[in-house]
């Protein structure tokens, strides 16, 4: 991980916490992967302990209430 993380130009320690944890958020939650999903990949019994890793950032959560809106909105005009 050391060696990754200086081809790459990162100053900060990179530990297997790190990794896991960025790709738990960067890699799969913010590409729409579900929490289901990413449970069974990272070897998690349920979904309560991976949502110990899923930090969901702002713009997901926005771009996830649009297409609810969206969805309402196509209904109602229907």
């Amino acid at each position: 991980m050391k060696e990754i993380a200086d081809l790459c130009g990162i100053n900060k320690r990179v530990s297997y916490h790190t990794a896991r944890f960025t790709f738990a958020t960067t890699v799969t939650i913010t590409n729409r992967i579900s929490l289901e999903v990413v449970s069974k990949m990272m070897g998690h019994s349920n979904t309560r302990m991976t949502s110990h890793y899923a930090k969901i950032v702002d713009k997901y959560i926005g771009e996830e209430m649009d297409k609810l809106m969206d969805a309402y909105n196509d209904v109602t005009l229907e």
